[in-house]
């Protein structure tokens, strides 16, 4: 249905480019707060710039000692590991050594109970050999007795 309507006008650029102009030049300015640089942390108290040195010997000479600062740091955190792994050790040692104590009193208690029982079988076989001779004597006895007695 566009095409039905009056012709066409003209595409003037220029008429765009000033209505451009004059929306950018009303338009409020969009400020926005940049962020400082970080700064590279400063090297290590135990290093100093030579006064000799040239800038990038400097610069040079900062990153590396930070590199190395850093894997020293890294080097510490794992003694930390270390150092708590070895605490651990202590831990088990000592529970060990509780541990290893009960175990030896347990086996005291079962070699006490050991011989409690085998004290007790033998005592009970002495006792029942003692019956079983009463019994063969009673009964040769009474043997003895009924023979004697009989026409």
């Amino acid at each position: 249905m566009r095409g039905q309507n009056a012709a066409a006008k003209p595409f003037n650029v220029s008429q765009i480019e000033g209505e451009i102009h004059e929306a950018v030049l009303h338009r409020p300015p969009h400020i926005q707060a940049v962020e400082p640089m970080p700064r590279a942390p400063s090297v290590p108290d135990y290093v100093n710039h030579r006064e000799d040195a040239t800038e990038i010997g400097k610069l040079s000479a900062e990153a590396i000692v930070r590199e190395y600062e850093v894997t020293a740091k890294e080097i510490e955190a794992v003694g930390e590991f270390v150092k708590e792994m070895a605490q651990r050790c202590e831990q088990l040692t000592t529970s060990t050594s509780a541990m290893l104590k009960d175990i030896r009193t347990t086996a005291a208690r079962y070699r006490k109970e050991g011989k409690r029982i085998f004290n007790e079988i033998e005592s009970c076989s002495s006792a029942t050999e003692e019956v079983r001779q009463l019994c063969e004597t009673f009964r040769d006895r009474v043997a003895v007795k009924s023979a004697e007695g009989a026409p």
